[in-house]
């Protein structure tokens, strides 16, 4: 690097001090830093020893305004702040989004938009360009933000597939009825008929998939759908203690309850010990997601686990893919039935 006349401070390294230590060319170098297209693979190797030696960073801004974008992709979760701060799914899906994403050099910005006012901001600053791409989480029906992104051509990937958007926007989702459907049979493997369920919000694909699978086993099982059983949350701690509390009040024989999320599985756990009840013994409880929620339960919870690391994988995958020019694309993942104390 070369030194300052002023207090002999640093300067950054530049491009030509990348290529003047590769000995190459400062349009090789350009080209290595664009996807190196038209370079030999001893040349590319070469290029990227000197970045590492000289510590040369690209100026993101001048390469925009050549090639017109950000180099950046938006987080986007539709939900209000103090969920994000909640939930431990929202953060495991952006630590992983973040990690694909760094084996590209592409920062993640984190975008909260819980209220009506929050999406139109964020969506007017999307769809001005100043993100290439963005991972939704938590869409639900009637949301606009999904709709308006994908109409202004905004690559666009959500977790779980958007309810009512068709073939129109990727989505990479895990398996939820199928996960539902393991987790009700093996709670009446134990010997339970009574067996409740706590939802997820209905206006979301997790909350409509998962509510399918425990109805489809309880039919196959010549068990009928008693609506008296059911009760929907919206994946908070405080609506797994409000549903519980529900269901015992209707169903006193309550005997089994699955819950669509670990983090509501908790409040179910509490409402049942302030009522007396003991589980495993008197109620058997299943959870979702397989979050650390699962592990702080007391007891642990049996849940279905989710493969956060590989949704967050594809996710990224599937975005930069489609930014690159491909058409849109769907990823669906197979949960695992994991037992634990609870049930």
């Amino acid at each position: 690097m070369t030194m300052s006349n002023t207090g002999g401070r640093r300067k950054p390294p530049t491009i030509h001090d990348v290529a003047r230590e590769a000995g190459v060319s400062r349009g090789t170098v350009s080209r290595v830093l664009n996807g190196g297209h038209y370079v030999s693979p001893t040349a590319a190797e070469a290029v990227n020893a000197a970045i590492r030696k000289t510590g040369y960073v690209v100026n993101r801004h001048a390469r925009s305004l050549i090639t017109g974008r950000s180099d950046s992709i938006g987080f986007l979760l539709t939900e209000p702040q103090e969920r994000f701060f909640e939930d431990p799914n929202f953060n495991v899906l952006l630590r992983g989004c973040t990690q694909a994403l760094a084996a590209h050099d592409i920062p993640l910005l984190l975008m909260l938009a819980g209220t009506e006012d929050e999406r139109r901001r964020l969506t007017r600053y999307i769809t001005a360009g100043h993100v290439d791409g963005v991972l939704l989480v938590s869409s639900h029906s009637g949301d606009p933000v999904a709709q308006e992104l994908c109409e202004a051509g905004v690559p666009l990937v959500a977790c779980g597939k958007p309810i009512g958007l068709g073939s129109k926007v990727s989505y990479v989702a895990a398996d939820d009825r199928d996960g539902a459907r393991d987790m009700v049979r093996h709670l009446l493997s134990l010997g339970r008929r009574r067996v409740g369920m706590v939802t997820g919000p209905l206006d979301t694909p997790g909350g409509v998939e998962r509510l399918a699978g425990y109805r489809e086993v309880l039919a196959e099982e010549g068990i009928g759908y008693d609506e008296a059983l059911v009760v929907s949350g919206d994946y908070s701690r405080a609506s797994g203690d409000a549903g519980a509390e529900q269901l015992l009040g209707r169903r006193p024989d309550l005997d089994a309850v699955f819950v669509a999320s670990d983090l509501m599985a908790q409040g179910v756990l509490t409402a049942l010990e302030r009522a007396g009840r003991s589980v495993p013994g008197d109620v058997s409880v299943g959870g979702f997601d397989d979050s650390s929620a699962a592990l702080a339960a007391r007891p642990q919870l049996t849940t279905i686990r989710q493969p956060y690391d590989r949704i967050s994988a594809e996710m990224v995958r599937v975005l930069l893919a489609q930014i690159g020019g491909e058409d849109p694309a769907a990823v669906i993942l197979p949960t695992e039935l994991i037992k634990r104390g609870s049930a």
